[in-house]
């Protein structure tokens, strides 16, 4: 009886070092279309290491264009803007500056609860077909931090970070 409560308890060990290793910011939808519209719904499972999550800060990546981040109850929203890299034609009008970050602060999500945050983007045509594109993320919390910004170098998977940034797969407009 002893052994297969001790392999019992390892199957428990291993599962939960799996769930907790993979519990980091995800994106809800992992593949959206170049040249279209895409909702990033960005999925904050936990707290850092026990504590509540505070501040919630989104990079938004090149080729990325008319961010419009949704208000949360209780959490105020700022959408940074910057200069583009590079000039874009959204439906005939040229855009060199847009929002390069959104930063959710002021509420709090307790570590034992679950959030989205959420955030309405076009992702323009010059993005490449059948590639990742990631947006790194910082969750901030009353005690300690959460870098989720880990970008894969190519031949590589995100899944080899502890830290990985969340990513969606590009596909080519049909």
């Amino acid at each position: 009886m002893s052994g297969i409560h001790h392999s019992l308890c390892l199957i428990a060990l291993a599962t939960l070092a799996a769930s907790s290793a993979s519990a980091h910011v995800t994106l809800e939808n992992r593949q959206a279309t170049v040249g279209s519209y895409y909702k990033a719904v960005f999925a904050v499972p936990h707290g850092c290491a026990g504590s509540a999550t505070v501040k919630v800060r989104v990079q938004i990546p090149e080729g990325v264009i008319a961010v419009k981040p949704m208000p949360k109850a209780g959490w105020s929203v700022e959408a940074i803007k910057g200069k583009y890299a590079a000039d874009y034609d959204y439906h005939g009008t040229k855009l060199s500056e847009g929002v390069k970050e959104v930063v959710w602060s002021g509420g709090k999500l307790p570590d034992e609860n679950y959030d989205e945050f959420v955030v309405s983007t076009f992702l323009t045509g010059g993005l490449k077909p059948n590639s990742m594109l990631y947006f790194p993320v910082v969750q901030e919390c009353e005690q300690g931090v959460s870098r989720w910004i880990d970008i894969p170098v190519e031949g590589s998977a995100a899944h080899d970070s502890k830290s990985p940034a969340p990513g969606i797969k590009l596909m080519p407009k049909s």
